[in-house]
Order: structure tokens, then sequence, then C-alpha cells
């Protein structure tokens, strides 16, 4: 028997049908080690020895994979086909290894671009071993954005209260869109006018030209700066006989882009589908593990992270016959079109984004997929087929004309273009993130020294513009331009930093919140070589030479460690204070932008006398007056931040009660109708506002959406249950019964379908017990206990126990969960009651708890990257009360230990308060949990 490790399930399960009944295919269900969010985790002092534990979801799955390796000759590990696949694989083997479940079994790594049969098979014969090289840049890229995150988040917390956490990548990507901000709040607008002549020829053509030129000197898009010039001008023209004088016609060629890398097919699914990455992966993720089709599951494309350009020999000769036969031999260029790839990282470099067979055409393919997989697949056809077609050809057309107004001589230029072989652009052209003005049109037939004669004149006054904001798709190009981050990366990175409420997303531009501002404020100020372009790019290619076997991961380690500890100790003796008069003159222009009447802009509108100035509170920064505690003047750092509050966003067309935006003790939220609207002991209906969105940017259609919630999406196809989608305290879900499913990045809770429902609940039931939020593991039965009951065997956050009569009792690590016997878990039981486990009985006043033992409850462990709502009064009346976390015992679990100690820092920077914060503000939550780059 061979035992074969993917990650996922839906693609073992594809494999295991193409492999046939001597392998046996089992998921890993993605990582199944990490660093523990704990000091310790990688020691500096001791050559960056890292600590690795096991996920507890994961280690039943790999109990089992070791359990299965009993009857097996060979393990082949075949994960995904770049480094965090490579990390994968030797995570399982190592624990295998720990767990002695390796003997004398054939190791083996296999690779497949595709989850074809023919890729699959064809793969198996080509079997490697583990590359150590991609694993120690794995390994130097987890130790960095672990060192980094976990040292950095804390020196956040003590020194600014209310921040979040800092990455390694992640605080660069978020610079980018702060110093955007900057830059468009620095932007002084400059005036100038733009003078365009309609024309028309002996023939009665008309067209138009621009003036580019006046006695003898040219005339640039700004060089007229004044109304007064401008009119200057249009005399001269109105008065001027104009004539052509050269007219040059310049044949030119237009070529395809290369297929899709990562980077850009999330760049133009965000131009041409509105998807944010994050939803552009997840749905070629599904594209590639596939779907059924006659009878088989296939993948319909290739692996989908990837800065490879190049596709295969075979995949370029079924696109040349489809070109052939869908457009014409005319379409077909002669010899087929090679693209170089890019990519720093030879090693990960692989085959480009394509369909598994050209031949399946998008219409034939939307019959089978839902509506977003049938357009991104349709998207990554149709650029894969344009890769390969015949070039664009083109006529440029310029006419320079020459006007005559008594002594002056002016010269106006037209421009057009005209397509005389379509090419590729008969299928496909690129998008573009910000158009620019490029003349098309067609112009008439025209020779020199014609007569023109003047239809009219436009004289238009312009003023330049602020650099625009970044959208998704151009931030992760500006990414890919600078070297910072890698194709896994591009869209967790974005999605952190709209989780975190870093940025925002509108009208499709992100924008820098004000939490997000003052983060990158600090970092330039105490920590700038750390967020420069340049020292980020550099660590980048360092980790590719790593993957190259070409430096020592450990020596690029110390190189970094060395200064930038240096630095962080370097800050440690900083007072808040000192810190804030720092962030106070960085963020000067954006704080106190200019009164209206010229005054100070720091002067304190309540008092009058005071200064306002960055102070930091709990919740974080805000800006205060300098007379506090006489004058407890506050608002947040934006000074027109309050105006999103308690106001009415328009009348609900069910019951004609007003929809208004309003500020409660624990946030903004919004509320339908008044008190009195109801009857008597009936509050208003509430509704909280995601995190992410600012209470400015909320408006009417999606004040009614948010009122909705919970909605009832339909009934499960399988209980008759309702299926429900709504809003927590932890982002939008999914319920069915008493199982809760967190929606995944790129999901909408107000449209989500019956279908994603249904897939995300069996998701979420799948992956055990450990993920429940409500209902116990019912577990496996085995028998009685003399006088507690019946015995079942329970997988625990913490690792497997069996339990009776409320006793629980962790079952060893010697033992396997899935062999105990019912002697073996009545024994463990009553080992553990004989020490005071267990439930008191009832009526009784209940004991103290021991101090040790596997059935004390532990704090739940933190997590980052989660979508949180703002608190509201509406939840604050209606919501259960939270449970406190236990006071912590001296004995704990180490696990708990380290969670304590890193909030610990937390807690300290709550009393860092110098004055009372916005009532608005709601207080960010800390984590002690990896920050990721």
């Amino acid at each position: 028997m061979n035992i074969v490790i993917v990650e996922s399930p839906a693609k073992a399960k594809t494999i295991n049908k193409y492999l046939g009944s001597s392998y046996e295919v089992l998921a890993s269900f993605g990582h199944v080690r990490d660093l523990p969010a704990k000091n310790g985790s990688v020691d500096p002092e001791h050559n960056f020895k890292m600590i690795w534990e096991i996920d507890p979801k994961a280690n039943g799955r790999l109990n089992e994979i070791a359990k299965s390796l009993k009857g097996a000759d060979r393990l082949i590990l075949a994960t995904d086909p770049d480094r965090e696949g490579e990390a994968i694989s030797w995570h399982v083997l190592e624990v295998l290894k720990e767990k002695r479940a390796i003997k004398d079994h054939k190791i083996e790594r296999v690779v497949f671009n595709a989850i074809t049969k023919q890729a699959v098979s064809e793969a198996m014969k080509h079997p490697r071993q583990i590359d150590g090289a991609l694993v120690d840049a794995y390994m130097a890229r987890r130790a960095l954005d672990y060192l980094v995150g976990f040292t950095l988040s804390p020196v956040l917390w003590r020194k600014l209260p209310g921040a979040r956490s800092a990455g390694r990548v992640q605080s660069v990507a978020l610079r980018l869109v702060c110093d955007r901000e900057l830059e468009i709040e620095k932007f002084v607008p400059r005036e100038y006018w733009s003078l365009v002549a309609t024309l028309i020829t002996p023939r009665g053509e008309a067209f138009e030209a621009r003036l580019v030129g006046a006695d003898g000197k040219k005339i640039q898009r700004l060089d007229i700066g004044s109304g007064a010039e401008a009119e200057d001008f249009k005399k001269a023209i109105e008065a001027a006989h104009f004539t052509v004088t050269t007219v040059e016609a310049k044949p030119a060629r237009r070529n395809p882009q290369a297929p899709f890398t990562t980077s850009t097919l999330q760049q133009e699914a965000s131009r041409k589908l509105g998807f944010a990455p994050a939803h552009t992966m997840r749905i070629a993720q599904r594209l590639y593990e596939g779907i059924d089709i006659g009878g088989e599951t296939t993948g319909l494309i290739t692996y989908m992270r990837t800065d490879g350009v190049q596709i295969a020999a075979e995949a370029i000769t079924q696109t040349r016959k489809v070109i052939a036969e869908d457009y014409g031999n005319a379409y077909v260029p002669e010899a087929a079109r090679q693209y170089q790839a890019k990519a720093k990282n030879a090693q990960e470099a692989h085959e480009a984004i394509r369909p598994t067979d050209l031949s399946r055409r998008p219409a034939e393919m939307r019959r089978r997929l839902d509506t977003d997989q049938a357009k991104l697949y349709e998207l990554i056809w149709i650029r894969t087929i344009a890769s390969q077609m015949e070039s664009a050809e083109l006529e440029r057309t310029t006419v320079d004309i020459a006007a005559k107004a008594g002594s002056r001589l002016l010269e106006l230029r037209a421009t057009g273009q005209v397509i005389k072989f379509d090419g590729f652009l008969a299928l496909y052209q690129e998008g573009r993130d910000d158009e620019e003005d490029e003349d098309g049109r067609r112009l008439p037939s025209m020779s020199a020294g014609e007569a023109l004669k003047r239809q009219a004149l436009a004289v238009t006054q312009h003023f330049t513009e602020p650099p625009p904001r970044f959208s998704e798709a151009s931030l992760v190009k500006r990414m890919e331009e600078l070297g910072i981050g890698r194709p896994s990366t591009y869209a967790s990175i974005l999605q952190v930093l709209k989780d975190r409420g870093y940025v925002r997303l509108e009208k499709k531009r992100l924008h820098g919140e004000d939490k997000g501002r003052v983060v990158v404020a600090f970092l330039e100020n105490f920590f700038r070589r750390y967020v420069e372009y340049d020292f980020t790019a550099d660590l980048e290619e360092q980790l590719d030479r790593i993957s190259n076997n070409e430096i020592s991961w450990q020596q690029v380690l110390k190189d970094f460690w060395h200064d930038f500890i240096g630095a962080v100790d370097d800050i440690k003796d900083l007072r808040v204070t000192e810190v804030l008069d720092a962030l106070d003159a960085m963020l000067g222009p954006h704080i106190y932008p200019a009164r209206a009447d010229g005054g100070d802009v720091r002067q304190c509108p309540t008092c009058g006398t005071g200064k306002l100035n960055l102070k930091a509170g709990k919740f974080g920064a805000f800006v205060g007056c300098s007379n506090y505690p006489e004058c407890r003047f506050t608002r947040p750092l934006a000074a027109d931040s309050e105006a999103s509050a308690d106001r009415v966003l328009g009348k609900d067309p069910e019951t004609d009660r007003d929809v208004t935006v309003k500020a409660g003790r624990f946030g903004p939220y919004i509320q339908l109708g008044d008190a009195k609207d109801y009857p008597e002991g009936e509050k208003p209906r509430r509704a909280g506002i995601p995190k992410n969105i600012s209470p400015a940017d909320i408006e009417f259609d999606l004040a009614l959406k948010l009122l909705s919630l919970p909605r009832e999406i339909g009934r499960h196809p399988e209980s008759g249950l309702p299926i429900t989608a709504g809003l927590g305290r932890f982002g939008p879900f999914v319920r069915h019964d008493k199982t809760y499913a967190s929606l995944e990045a790129g999901d909408e809770v107000f449209d989500i379908g019956l279908n994603r429902a249904v897939t995300l609940i069996a998701e979420k039931i799948a992956k055990g017990p450990s993920g429940r939020r409500f209902g116990a593991d019912p577990g496996k039965p085995l028998g009685d206990h003399p006088t507690l009951g019946a015995v079942a065997m329970k997988n625990g956050r913490y690792g497997a126990y069996v339990t009776s009569g409320g006793v629980n009792a962790t079952i060893p690590s010697d033992k396997d969960k899935d062999t105990i016997t019912l002697a073996e878990a009545i024994a463990l039981i009553d080992e553990r009651a004989a020490k005071g486990g267990g439930k008191p009985a009832r009526g009784k006043k209940a004991a103290k708890p021991a101090k040790s033992g596997p059935a004390k409850s532990q704090p739940a462990k933190p997590e980052l990257a989660k979508p949180e709502l703002t608190k509201t009064d509406a939840e604050a009346a209606t919501a259960k009360p939270a449970k406190k976390a236990a006071v912590k015992k001296p004995a704990a679990k180490p696990k708990s230990e380290a969670v304590s100690k890193a909030r610990a820092p937390v807690a300290s920077a709550a009393k860092t308060s110098a004055a009372k914060p916005p009532t608005t503000a709601k207080p960010a939550k800390k984590s002690a949990g990896k920050a990721r780059g």
C-alpha cells in the first residue's frame, strides 16, 4: 500500500480516484504545525532554534496518517508545488518521525501543476526528495515574521495604546497606502488651460486639433497657467488661417500580454470583475481542485500561486488549435509565443495559470460552475488564448497644422489611431487602474498644403489632481514592482489590513484609517529602516537566495536580528508622551486641517485657551485639550470624523420609521425608529456597524441590509432546518442548528446563497469538534463505568480525553486514542477522580478546582485576523454576558501561561491614558497571536 498526503480532502478524493486501490490518499488539511504564540518559540540565543506546536485540530488527522502507515510500504508527499507546500510536507514527515510511525518506509515527494489524471500519473513517475533549501527559506520567512510581529507588537501596545499589531510585510504595504494619503493631503492644485480647435477639411470632414506651440516654442500641458494667457491665444486662433504642414502615418503593432501570474490574475479580476484578491484566490482554489465532469472530478486550471508566465508545450499546441477553430488561421502567429519569467526565484517560477484543457470553452463550463467561478474561468481562458494570438496591427497618424495670425505663427496637432487588423484585440484587452488619454479616433484624409477652416474653439480651465488612491489591484501591482511579498501573500496582506481596521475600501479605493496612519507614523519615526521599501525587498531577495541554496538561513536571521533588537532596545525607555509628541508633529496636516477663518488650527474650540494635541487612551490615540482636566474636550484624530454620528439616512419603506446612524457607549450603530415608535417595553431594532466600515460611509441601502440580519438563507437539504446568515462579535457567519461557520474572505453575508452556506457548514463539521463554538462532541462510546455511567472518548481543544459522569481524563501520549479499551479508560477516569477531578454533585457547594489536571478550563487561544463587529447598545442590552477568563493558577499549562504573558503589555498600556478618550471610540482587541507579515 502507498500512502499519499495532500492538503485538502477535496483534492484527496479526486486523486484517490486517479491512482486506484493500491494508493490511499489522505488530507493534512493544510499546515499541521506552527510556532506557538509565546516567548521563546524562536530563540535567537541558540541559533534561532524553533519550537513547533501541533495544531490540536491536526493531531487526530496525523494519528490517522500514522495508523495508515502501519501497513504501507511508501509515503508519498504530494502537497502543493511551492514553498508553503514543501513546508507542509516537511512538517508532516517530521511529526510522523516523532510519532515513530516511519520505519523502513520509502519517502518520496511528488509535485503536479494541475489536478488531472494525466498530470498526477506523470508526477508519480518522477518522485524526488523534499527540497531542503525551500524548507530553509520557509523557516527563515516564518522566523522573521514571528520575530518582527512578536517583538514589535508588544512595543506598539506599550507605547501606542489602541494599536493592534505590526508585521514585517504588512506594515510596509500599509505604509504605501498611508504615504499616498499624505501625498493627497499635501497636494496643491495647479491651474492650467487647454485650447482645442474643431477644424474642417475641404471635403467637409471635422476633426479636433490641440494647441502645441506658439512663436517657435513648444507648449506643454501645464504651460498655459492663467486665463489671461489662454485669452491671448484664443484671440490669435480666432483670427488665424489654417494650413496642413505635415501628415505622418506610422504602422504599429500591439502584442498580447502573457498568461496570468498570481499577481496579474488578482489585478485583472479586481479591474474587470470587481473581485477582492482574497475572493479571487478562493475561487481559483476551487477551480484548481476541480469539479465533476463525466463522473470524474477534474481540475479546471493549473496551480494558482505562481510568478511564472510560460505554459507547457502541449498547452501551447492546444491553444493554437482553438484559435484556428474559433477565429481562423489569420489569428494564429507563425511561431508560438514564448514569454520570459520575471520571477527572481527560479524555484518558484512555475507554469502560468491556464485552463487544464483549452477545449473546455467558457460557454460550455458556465452551466457547470457558479456565477463567480464561471466569470474567473472565462477570464483565465480568454487571457490564455489571447496570449498565443497574432498581434494587432495599427496605424498611428499625426497631422501638424500651422495657424497664421498676423505676425504670429501657432502650431496645432491632431493625432489618431486606426486598427488595421485586430488580432488578439478581437478577444481581449487588459484593463487599466487609472485611465490615460489615448486618442484612438480615426482622422479624415488630408495632405500637406491643404487649407482648413475653423468650426469651433474650446478654451477650458483645468486643475491638476492629486495622485489617485490605490485600488486593490494597483496596490498588488506596486508591491510586486517593489519586490514586497510573494504571490501567496498578496491577498492575505490586504485582508489583514482591512480586518484590523488599518485601511478601508471605499468605491474600490483603499483609504488609510486613523489607526493605520498612527501605526505607520510610529514605525517611520522609530523603526524607519524596517518599513523602507528597499530594505523589505532586499530581505525578500535574501529569502530567494536561501531557497536557491546560496546562503544560510541562520545567517540571514543573525544579520537581521542584531540591528532589529537594538532598535527595539533603543525605544524601551521612551515615555509615551515623547512618542505622542513625535507623532503629533508628523501627522499635523492630517489631524489639524486649515480652518476656514484662518485661525490657529490647534486652538481648543471649547475653552479657547488650550491647545489641541495628540493623546493616548486605552481605546487608542485621540485629540484632547492641553487644559485637561479643567477642559474635557476630545475628538477622534480626523477633525470631520464626528459628522457621521446621529444622522438620519432615510425612511424604512416597510415601517416608515427613520433609519439613523447613532453613537452609543460601545460605538456607532444603526437604529430603526425611536422608542416612541415601539410598544411599551420593546426596544428599537438596532444593528452594529462592522469594524472595517466607517460610520461616515454607511448609506441607506447598506443600513437596511444590516438591519435585516440575521436573515434566513433557506432550508438545509438534509435536515430541513433553516440556515441563517448574520453578524457576530467575530464577524459574519452562517448557522445551522447548533453549528456556526465563519464566512471566508470574499463571501458576502447579505447575498451568500444556499449552496455556499451548506458547503461552509459541511466544512465546519468536517473539521471536527475542536472547531465547534456550540454543542459538544458526542464522542466514541466505549461502554459503562461501574458507578459513573457511560464512558466515551472525545476530542477536545487540547487533545483526546475520556469522560464519564462529568469526570474528564486526558489520554496520555503513549496511548492511541483510537485503540484505547474500556478498562484503560476506567483506570484513567478513576485516577482523575481520586485527584479531585469532575463536577460536584448537585445541591452541594462546588469544591475549589484542582491546581492541575486536564479537566481545568483554559482560555481560548486568541485570533488575530478575524473580522470584528463594533459592540452596540443593542448588543449590550440583548447579548449574553461574556464569560470571564479564569484567574491564572501557578500550575496551569504553558500555552495559557504564554497567552497571559503576551497580554501583560496590553494591560500596562491601558494605564497610560492621559485624558478621557472620545465616547465613540472602542477598545481595539488585543491579541497575543502571531502577527503575520
